[in-house]
């Protein structure tokens, strides 16, 4: 008995173990809120894909000529619905909330919040409804009235370069004059 250190009386012996046993613990307890992280992320993602099925309906009704839509979640530290390249649907800070949001460029604005999926549904409908509209406008926009082409005569531009090459002329003929008067 008297080979093997005895905690109590071997302060030594005991806090390498109390140190393994507390890091040890701490590194379960890190690996456990990871994997919590991990579920809580997996579970915004799966309410965004609930949402995403339940637009399908809405996203079906667009005509294919019109691409100002491109619907998809993206993966990523906040997993995000896209509805557009400004409108996205994530989830709240207590997971349990969806956040419709458009970014602007005067900042990001919260079009719609709820905890129910038909109430963002209909936030989407009219968010899609409006930029459906938008874009019509933007198509029908009236051109600028052209104004009726206006005929340049090619001999004004001849007169010019006459004009020019005489007072040339007289300016060279005179400088001449002046250096053979001034010569003498």
């Amino acid at each position: 008995m008297s080979d093997m250190p005895n905690p109590a009386t071997d302060p030594a012996a005991e806090k390498p173990m109390r140190l393994r046993d507390a890091l040890r613990q701490a590194r379960i307890e890190a690996a456990d809120r990871t994997g919590v992280v991990v579920d809580l992320r997996d579970a915004e993602v799966a309410r965004l894909e609930i949402l995403n099925e339940a637009l399908d309906p809405l996203f079906e009704q667009i005509p294919e000529r019109i691409d100002l839509f491109d619907r998809g979640i993206s993966q990523g530290e906040n997993p995000r619905l896209w509805i557009d390249v400004v409108a996205h649907v994530a989830m709240g800070r207590d997971k349990r909330i969806y956040r419709f949001v458009q970014d602007t460029r005067f900042g990001r604005i919260v079009i719609a919040e709820s905890h129910e999926v038909p109430a963002i549904i209909d936030a989407v409908t009219d968010y899609v409804a409006r930029r459906m509209v938008e874009r019509e406008h933007a198509l029908v926009a009236t051109p600028i009235p052209e104004a009726p082409p206006v005929e340049k005569k090619r001999r004004s531009g001849f007169w010019t370069f006459a004009f020019g090459f005489i007072l040339g002329a007289l300016a060279l003929f005179g400088l001449a004059l002046f250096a053979t008067l001034r010569n003498m």
